[in-house]
C-alpha cells in the first residue's frame, strides 16, 4: 500500500460532488452528491446531500459545499483530501471558485489514490483522486471491515470513470485488476438508458434515477419467455426508440400477432417483456461472474454498483453457489461514494477500518439519540394492531436507498387495502410495486421456509420465495411472482426499537411482520430532521410518529 504523505493522525475528509454535464433542472448524469468524514477508521460524519437538501437524488454538492462545512466549524480543520471522479470528468469546482480539485488524466484505470492539484478555501492542499470503480467497491469496508482474502471485487453499474464493469482481485492485502470495460453496457443499460423499458413504465428523463425499482417492480408481474429473449436480442433490446416507440407496437403485431394501442402496465405481454429483460440482465450477470471466478480462482465476492440493488439478480447469484460468500453494501449506488473513497484513505492509513451498522446518515442531527420505555413499544403495537400507519424517525438515517427502520413507515402487513392506502393512495406509487417486510430472523425463517436466512437481507438486498401457506399472512408484502424482499432482524443491537417491537406483536399478538416503506412522500427524498418527519407524517396523514424513542399521536 502507498501512501504518500497521509497523516495517520489527521480525519479524512471524502467528497463526491462531481458536477452534473449541462444544466439540467434534475440530476441526470451525476446523481446522489454526498460526502463523509472518517477517522481511525470509524465513520465520524456522513452526508446524503439529498437529506439536508430535501431535493432527491441532489447533485448541488459543489454549490453549497462551504455552507456545510462552515455549519459544522469544518473550514479551518485540517484533513487528508480525497475526491471522487465520475464518467464526465476529474475535477471537482465548486460554484464560487474556492474549492479546485484536478486530478490526473490517464487511459487506464489506476489501481490506488492518485495525487491532484488541490485549492481549497484560500490555500494550496495536498489531496488525492480515487476513480469511481474503486470507490464503489471500497464502500463495502464499513459494513464489512477488511476484505477477505483471495475475493473477488466487482463494481457494476450505468457508468464510472473508465468502465460500467470492473472486477479486481484482492490478495495478500493487494488489489489488482482483472478486467474493466463497457462490454456489459447494454445490461446496465436496460435499468436507465433504455428506450423500451421507460416507455414501458411511462418514465421521462427526469425520472431516469428511479427508473430500476420501478421497472423491476413490473417485471415482477410476467413471465420469461424464451421467444421474447430472442426477439428483444435481435432487436437489440428496442433500447434506441426514443421517440419512435410504434416501431416497438409494429414488430409486436408483425411478429406476435399482438396488437398493441398504448404501454399499459397491466398487458400481459408488455409485462412478459419486462420479465425477459430481466431474466436477460440476469444471466448476463452470471455468466460474466461464472467467467471470472474459473478465471481468478476466487471464493468471495464483494459486489457493488447501481446494479447489486437488483434483489432478484443478487439471489440468483447467490443460489448458483459461485461463491462462498457475497458482500454488497446498504449504499451500493452512487451515495455510498464518499464512504467508499473515505474507507479506501483510512485503510491505507491504519491497515484496517471497523464495522458499522447502515445507520450513518447523520448530518446535522449528530445529537439524536433513541431513547424509549415499553410503554411506547406497547402504545405503537397498539395503533398498529389496529390497523393505523406509523412513522418512524429515530437516531441517525440509513446510508443508501432503503429504508431499514429508522426512517421508516410501518403498518400490519398481512392487508392488501393497507398496503394500497399507503403505497398508492399515501405515496403515490404505482399499482404493480410492492412494497417490504420487515421481520425477526425466526419470523423471515417461518415465512420462507429456509434453514438460514442469508445475511444481506439484513439490508433488504436478497429477494424470498414465501411460502405459499404464509400468502395470507403476508397479503400486503407478498410480490405476484410470490417472493417478498423481508428486512431480516438477526439481533436486537442491530436496530433495538425495532426488534423490540416486532418481538412484542409476535408475542402478544401473534403477528410476525410489518410492512417497511421508505418515509418520504412522491418525489422526496427520505426524511433526515425531527421536523421533515413531522411534516411528512401530516402531508402522508400518518396516525402516529416515533421521533428518537418517544411517540406522538397523530390521531
Amino acid at each position: 500500500m502507498v501512501s504518500f504523505f497521509m497523516d495517520k493522525s489527521k480525519p479524512t475528509l471524502a467528497v463526491y460532488g462531481i458536477q452534473d454535464r449541462e444544466n439540467y433542472p434534475h440530476p441526470y448524469y451525476v446523481h446522489d452528491h454526498n460526502l463523509a468524514i472518517m477517522q481511525d477508521g470509524r465513520v465520524k460524519s456522513f452526508l446524503q446531500q439529498e437529506r439536508v437538501s430535501r431535493i432527491k437524488r441532489d447533485n448541488t454538492l459543489h454549490i453549497y459545499l462551504k455552507t456545510l462545512l462552515k455549519s459544522k466549524k469544518l473550514l479551518g480543520k485540517e484533513y487528508d483530501l480525497v475526491f471522487v471522479d465520475n464518467v464526465v470528468g476529474r475535477t471537482f469546482l465548486t460554484a464560487a471558485g474556492d474549492v479546485r480539485f484536478e486530478a490526473p488524466l490517464r487511459k487506464s484505470l489506476a489501481s490506488r489514490a492518485e495525487l491532484g492539484q488541490c485549492w481549497w478555501f484560500g490555500n494550496e492542499r495536498q489531496a488525492y483522486a480515487l476513480n469511481h470503480e474503486i470507490a464503489h467497491i471500497f464502500s463495502c469496508l464499513p459494513f464489512f471491515e477488511n476484505f477477505r482474502d483471495n475475493s473477488l471485487l466487482v463494481h457494476f453499474d450505468g457508468g464510472a470513470s473508465k468502465s460500467n464493469f470492473s472486477a479486481a482481485t484482492f490478495r495478500n492485502g493487494k488489489l489488482d485488476w482483472v478486467e474493466y470495460h463497457w462490454t456489459l453496457k447494454p445490461f446496465s443499460s436496460i435499468y436507465n438508458a433504455n428506450a423500451l423499458v421507460f416507455a414501458l413504465i411511462g418514465s421521462g428523463l427526469a425520472e431516469q434515477n428511479s427508473v430500476p425499482g420501478k421497472f423491476m417492480g413490473l417485471a415482477g408481474w410476467g413471465n420469461y419467455r424464451p421467444e421474447i429473449e430472442k426477439w428483444l436480442e435481435d432487436n437489440h433490446f428496442f433500447e434506441n426508440i426514443w421517440g419512435k416507440t410504434s416501431l416497438f407496437f409494429k414488430k409486436a403485431q408483425h411478429d406476435f400477432q399482438t396488437y398493441i394501442a398504448s404501454f399499459d402496465t397491466h398487458n400481459r405481454f408488455l409485462q412478459d417483456v419486462a420479465a425477459t429483460l430481466q431474466h436477460i440482465f440476469i444471466k448476463a450477470v452470471l455468466k460474466k461472474l461464472e467467467e471470472l471466478a474459473e478465471k481468478t480462482g476466487t471464493e468471495n465476492l464483494y459486489y457493488t454498483g447501481g446494479s447489486a440493488l437488483n434483489i432478484v439478480a443478487n439471489n440468483a447469484i447467490i443460489e448458483s453457489g459461485i461463491f462462498k460468500q457475497i458482500f454488497i453494501p446498504p449504499c451500493t449506488e452512487d451515495s455510498g461514494l464518499a464512504l467508499g473513497a473515505a474507507a479506501y484513505l483510512e485503510w491505507q492509513k491504519h491497515g484496517t477500518v471497523e464495522h458499522h451498522s447502515a445507520y450513518l446518515n447523520n448530518w446535522g442531527i449528530e445529537d439524536y439519540k433513541v431513547a424509549y420505555s415499553d410503554a411506547t413499544v406497547k402504545k405503537v403495537a397498539e395503533k398498529i394492531i389496529n390497523k393505523k400507519v406509523i412513522g418512524i424517525c429515530n437516531g441517525f438515517g440509513e446510508a443508501g436507498p432503503r429504508a431499514l427502520g429508522n426512517r421508516s413507515i410501518l403498518a400490519l402487513a398481512n392487508s392488501k387495502k393497507l398496503a394500497k392506502e399507503i403505497s398508492i393512495n399515501k405515496k403515490g406509487r404505482e399499482w404493480y410495486r410492492p412494497l417490504a417486510p420487515v421481520a425477526l430472523e425466526k419470523n423471515t425463517k417461518y415465512f420462507t421456509g429456509q434453514d438460514k436466512i442469508h445475511h444481506l437481507s439484513k439490508y433488504m438486498l436478497t429477494d424470498l420465495k414465501v411460502l405459499p401457506q404464509h400468502f395470507k399472512e403476508l397479503a400486503g408484502a407478498v410480490h405476484a411472482d410470490g417472493t417478498a424482499r423481508f428486512q431480516t432482524i438477526f439481533s436486537r443491537e442491530e436496530n433495538p426499537f425495532l426488534f423490540d417491537l416486532l418481538q412484542h406483536l409476535d408475542l402478544k399478538y401473534n403477528v410476525r411482520t410489518l410492512l417497511n416503506t421508505s418515509f418520504n412522500t412522491k418525489g422526496k427524498p427520505i426524511v433526515h430532521t425531527k421536523t421533515d418527519a413531522l411534516e411528512e407524517a401530516r402531508n402522508l396523514k400518518l396516525n402516529g410518529l416515533v421521533v428518537n424513542g418517544k411517540f406522538l399521536d397523530l390521531d
